[in-house]
């Protein structure tokens, strides 16, 4: 996802070159939690890159009704048919007909291999999260923490 964020934003900073903070809803997939260390460190890497504060809001379990891109999902899931999707070529030729609101999707092929499993130690973590303000309820003690649902990361200069 950070690879493909920075490919976005590259493409994209001149026309939002105004743009001080990105809003990122997320669901809250394996891969890409607010726990997950790796992924939490490559969002601050992009956020001291590119002098960005994000701002990652994510939706929990069970509430992918409000999720905009699993309807997308299940847009392409229905075009899909049960199809075998065994080559880059057949992805890409059902997913461009599923255009909503009267755009088409762009679609980048990723090839860069990822290792699974990679994790920060708690040290190299502790420093990561010095770029990292999770939401609390300092004053509503009566409802429960969102420190997981809602993260702000703040770019350091000279980072």
């Amino acid at each position: 996802m950070a690879d493909t964020l920075d490919a976005w934003w590259n493409s994209n900073r001149k026309q939002f070159s105004h743009i001080q903070t990105l809003l990122i809803n997320q669901d809250n997939g394996p891969e890409n939690h607010s726990r997950r260390t790796q992924f939490m460190k490559r969002m601050v890497e992009f956020s001291n890159t590119h002098k960005l504060n994000l701002r990652l809001a994510y939706y929990p379990p069970y509430h992918s009704k409000y999720n905009p891109i699993e309807r997308v999902w299940g847009v392409l899931e229905h075009h899909w048919n049960g199809d075998i999707l065994d080559e880059i070529e057949t992805v890409v030729k059902f997913a461009y007909p599923t255009h909503r609101l009267g755009k088409l999707p762009v679609i980048t092929l990723v090839t860069q291999i990822y290792q699974i499993g990679v994790k920060l130690t708690q040290k190299a973590m502790t420093q990561v999260e010095t770029q990292i303000q999770r939401l609390t309820n300092s004053k509503l003690e009566e409802l429960p923490d969102l420190g997981k649902w809602f993260v702000d990361i703040s770019y350091r200069q000279g980072a």
